[in-house]
C-alpha cells in the first residue's frame, strides 16, 4: 500500500519510515504542503500522514485541498498540539485519526490499519467467528423448546445477518441464509404444537397482540410525562436493528424485548388485536360493527382509534388525553412533521407509520423495487435509507427536543417467498398469500399448519365450514388455474400472514430522550 506522509520535519522520521516499509508499506514524503499537494494530484495513494504545525500551509488547509481532490482517501493527522479547536477542527473535517507526537512507529502502523485495512479485518474475524458459532446455532436449534428459546435464537441469527452484510463472503451468507431455513421449518412444527394451547391456556407463553397495551404500554406510559407510541406495520425484527442506530442519536433505550403477533400475521387480524387488545374473535362478538370478514368489501382496519379508545377505557385510563395518527403517504407525514408541536396538549400520541407495508407491496408490483429490494440485505437497506430521509426521522427527532418518551413496535413481520404451494376454494376465499379462510378449502397437509375450528384460536368464521390455513417456511398459496404465472409475479416477494419467525417474532422498545 502507497502512503503519502507530508511533515515540513521529514528527516527526522527516518526510523519511522524505515519501519513501515518492512511492514510492507511504499512510502512517499515530503516537507511542505504545497509540493505534498502536488503528489498527492499525481498519485494515487491508499492513506497520507499529515502533520497539523507547518511552515508554509497548515495542515488543516493541506486537508482541506486533499478532501477537495479525494474525500475517499484516509488521512491521519499528527501533531504536537493538545489544543481542543485543532482537535474539533480535524475531526469536523472527517479525518480517519488524530495522533499527538511524540508517535511510536507502532501507534502509526495500527492508525494505517485501522484507516485502510479495518473492513477486511472486521470481515475476516467476523468469519471466522461465525464459523465457530454455526455449532452453537445448530445445537440450539435441537434443544429449543420453549418461546424464550426460540426468541434467543432468532436474535442471534440477526446478529449474525447483520455482522455478515458488511462482509463480502457470500458463501457464508449461504450457508446462514439456509441455516435460518432449517430454523424456520423447526419453528413451524414448535408454534403448530403451542399455539392453540397458548391461546386458550395461562401457561407459560409469549407475550401476544392483544396483551401488549394492557402488559406493556400501561405500565410505560403516565399523566406525567408526554408519550409518542410509534407503530411501523410490517416492520421485522432484523429492519428494526438497522434504524436503530438513527433513533438511538437522539433517544437512551430503556427496555427492548420481542413479543409474538398473533395468527394471522397480517394487519386486518394482528394490529386489530394489538389496538383493542382482543383476539379477533372477541372483537367480532363485542364490536360487530367494527369488523370486517376477508371476502367483504372496504377497509379491515377503520376503527383503529374506536378500538384503542375502548380498549384504554377498559383500562381505566379513559382521562388520558390520547390522539389517533395514521400516516399512510409521503404528503400526511411531512403535514405532522410541521405541525407537530400542535399534538402537545395530548398525554399519549398513538402514531401508525404505514411506510414499510407499502414498500413489502410495491416490491410485488413494481419492476424497480424488486431490483432495489431483491433480498433480505437489499431489503433492510431501503428500509433505513427511508428512514433517515422520513419525516417520521424528523417527527421522532423532534420528539426527543420536547422531551417525549418513545415507544416503537409493529403489528407483524414479513418473510421473502420461494416455494408455492397448491391451494383450492370457493370464490370467498382470503386473497393474502401466507393464509387461507373459505368455505371448501383444499390444500397440501404438509404443507401448511391448519386449524379446523378457528374459534379455538380466538379467529371468527364466515361459515362452519371455513378453517384458515397458514404457510410455513417461506411457502406462499397459489391457484391451480394459471398456476406459472402467478407463481412467477410472486415468487421472491416479502408476504406476511403466515407462520414464520419473521413474520411472528417482533420488537417492543422503550426509549428516554437524551
Amino acid at each position: 500500500m502507497k502512503i503519502l506522509w507530508i511533515d515540513d520535519e521529514i528527516e527526522l522520521l527516518k526510523p519511522h519510515l524505515m519501519f513501515l516499509e518492512d511492514k510492507g508499506y511504499s512510502l512517499d514524503t515530503s516537507n511542505n504542503g504545497v509540493e505534498g499537494i502536488e503528489m498527492f494530484k499525481n498519485n494515487s495513494y491508499s492513506a497520507v500522514l499529515l502533520d497539523e504545525n507547518m511552515n508554509g500551509l497548515s495542515g488543516l488547509e493541506v486537508l482541506n485541498k486533499i478532501n477537495e481532490l479525494d474525500y475517499n482517501v484516509p488521512v491521519i493527522m499528527i501533531t504536537k498540539s493538545e489544543e481542543e479547536n485543532i482537535m474539533e477542527d480535524a475531526i469536523g473535517n472527517k479525518i480517519s485519526d488524530y495522533l499527538i507526537k511524540p508517535v511510536n512507529p507502532n501507534q502509526i502502523l495500527l492508525s494505517l490499519k485501522k484507516s485502510i485495512s479495518k473492513n477486511e479485518l472486521v470481515s475476516e474475524k467476523t468469519l471466522t467467528n461465525y464459523q465457530q458459532e454455526f455449532r452453537n446455532i445448530t445445537n440450539e436449534l435441537t434443544q429449543a423448546n420453549s418461546y424464550k428459546d426460540w426468541v434467543n435464537l432468532y436474535l442471534k441469527l440477526i446478529y449474525w445477518e447483520l455482522q455478515l452484510n458488511d462482509t463480502d463472503e457470500s458463501t457464508m451468507q449461504e450457508i446462514l441464509a439456509s441455516q435460518k431455513t432449517e430454523c424456520n421449518i423447526a419453528f413451524a412444527k414448535f408454534i403448530d404444537k403451542n399455539y392453540e394451547n397458548w391461546v386458550n391456556n395461562d401457561l407459560d407463553k409469549p407475550l401476544f397482540s392483544n396483551k401488549l397495551i394492557s402488559e406493556r404500554l400501561i405500565k410505560d406510559i403516565s399523566t406525567s410525562e408526554k408519550t409518542l407510541f410509534i407503530v411501523i406495520d410490517n416492520l421485522r425484527y432484523d429492519q428494526w436493528k438497522t434504524i436503530e442506530p438513527h433513533v438511538l442519536k437522539y433517544y437512551n433505550k430503556s427496555n427492548e424485548e420481542a413479543y409474538f403477533s398473533i395468527l394471522p400475521t397480517a394487519t386486518q387480524y394482528a394490529r386489530n388485536s394489538l389496538f383493542s387488545g382482543l383476539m379477533p374473535l372477541d372483537i367480532y362478538k363485542k364490536f360487530p360493527q367494527y369488523w370486517k370478514f376477508d371476502h367483504e368489501e372496504g377497509g379491515k382496519n377503520l376503527y383503529e382509534k374506536e378500538l384503542l379508545l375502548e380498549n384504554l377505557k377498559t383500562l381505566g385510563l379513559s382521562n388520558l388525553k390520547t390522539e389517533y395518527i395514521k400516516i399512510t403517504n409521503l404528503k400526511k407525514g411531512k403535514k405532522l412533521e410541521e405541525d407537530f408541536n400542535s399534538k402537545l396538549e395530548n398525554d399519549l400520541i398513538v402514531l401508525v407509520y404505514n411506510f414499510v407495508d407499502m414498500l413489502s407491496h410495491s416490491k410485488t408490483e413494481m419492476e424497480m423495487i424488486k431490483e432495489l429490494a431483491s433480498d433480505d440485505k437489499s431489503y433492510r437497506s431501503l428500509t433505513a435509507s427511508w428512514f433517515i430521509n422520513s419525516p417520521l426521522m424528523g417527527i421522532i427527532k423532534q420528539a426527543s427536543e420536547l422531551n417525549i418518551k418513545l415507544l416503537i413496535t409493529t403489528d407483524h413481520g414479513t418473510i421473502n417467498v420461494k416455494n408455492p404451494t397448491r391451494v383450492i376454494g370457493n370464490k370467498d376465499l382470503s386473497s393474502n398469500l401466507r393464509y387461507k379462510t373459505g368455505r371448501s378449502l383444499s390444500y397440501n397437509d404438509k404443507e401448511v399448519i391448519s386449524f379446523v375450528n378457528p374459534s379455538t384460536i380466538g379467529l371468527p368464521s364466515v361459515s362452519i365450514n371455513s378453517p384458515f390455513v397458514f404457510a410455513k417456511d417461506d411457502n406462499f398459496f397459489a391457484y391451480p388455474n394459471n398456476f406459472n404465472h402467478y407463481v412467477s409475479y410472486f415468487k421472491d416477494t416479502y408476504q406476511h400472514g403466515g407462520v414464520s419467525m419473521e413474520e411472528i417474532i417482533i420488537p417492543y422498545v422503550v426509549l428516554d430522550p437524551k
